[in-house]
C-alpha cells in the first residue's frame, strides 16, 4: 500500500498514539490488511464495514471516530460520498482507497475534502483495464455533459477546486441558494448527484480542467 497524494499541511499519521477507526472496505481481505495495519499503528478500537449501508448503520448514533478509511467503489455507492456525510457529522481525517492513481479520481476526491489518496492492490485483484469504469465513477461516460449551460460549467469547475456552495456563490455573485439551484440542474443533466463524481466525469469530457 503506498500513498499517492496527500493534502499541503496535513499530517497523514495520527498524531495520539492510541485512536479509533472506521474501515469501508468491500474486499475482505484488503480490509483486514488495513485493519491490521491500524492496530500496529496503535488503533484501539476499529468498526469494519463491507459497504455503504453497513458504514451507515455501524456509525449511527455513536461517536465520531479519529480515522475514516473508505474504498472509493463500495458495492451500493461512492466512498467518496460516505466521507462526505460523516464529514458533515465531524469526522475530520478521511482516507480513500483506490486500486489504481487514476488522476481524476484522485482530483475528485481532493476536492471533495478528503486528506489522503493510498493506491492499493487487493489480493487477487488485477489492474482496471484502460477505459473501464473504476468504481462508482463512470470513467467513460459523459453523461449530460455536452447539455451545460456555461453558468453551470463555472459552477462545476469551482466545484473541482474545492469551493463550497457559498464560496462558489460569492465568485460568482450569487446567492447560495442560487449555487444549490445549479447544482440540482447539473445533477440531473449528468445523471448524478454526487460532487466527486461530477467532477470526475466533467474532467475526463474535458469540459473543466
Amino acid at each position: 500500500m503506498s500513498a499517492l497524494v496527500e493534502q499541503r499541511g496535513v499530517p497523514m499519521g495520527v498524531r495520539s498514539p492510541r485512536f479509533s477507526a472506521l474501515v469501508a472496505v468491500n474486499d475482505a481481505a484488503l480490509r483486514q490488511d488495513v485493519v491490521r495495519g491500524l492496530a500496529a499503528l496503535g488503533a484501539s478500537d476499529v468498526l469494519e464495514a463491507a459497504s455503504i449501508a453497513e458504514a451507515r448503520a455501524r456509525t449511527r448514533n455513536g461517536p465520531v471516530r479519529d480515522l475514516l478509511i473508505v474504498e472509493i467503489g463500495l458495492p451500493d455507492g461512492s466512498g467518496v460520498a460516505l466521507l462526505g456525510e460523516l464529514r458533515a457529522l465531524g469526522w475530520q481525517r478521511g482516507i480513500v482507497l483506490a486500486a489504481d492513481g487514476d488522476p481524476f479520481s484522485v482530483r475528485a476526491a481532493l476536492a471533495a475534502g478528503v486528506r489522503a489518496f493510498v493506491v492499493s492492490q487487493a489480493p487477487g485483484r488485477t489492474a482496471t483495464p484502460a477505459g473501464t469504469p473504476r468504481g462508482s465513477i463512470r470513467g467513460s461516460q459523459t453523461g449530460g455533459v455536452d447539455g451545460l449551460s456555461g453558468r453551470e460549467i463555472e459552477v462545476l469547475a469551482l466545484v473541482a477546486s474545492g469551493r463550497s456552495n457559498r464560496d462558489i456563490g460569492a465568485e460568482l455573485h450569487l446567492s447560495a441558494l442560487t449555487v444549490k439551484s445549479h447544482l440540482a440542474r447539473i445533477a440531473r443533466k449528468m445523471g448524478t448527484g454526487d460532487r466527486a463524481e461530477m467532477v470526475a466525469v466533467a474532467l475526463r469530457a474535458g469540459v473543466i480542467k
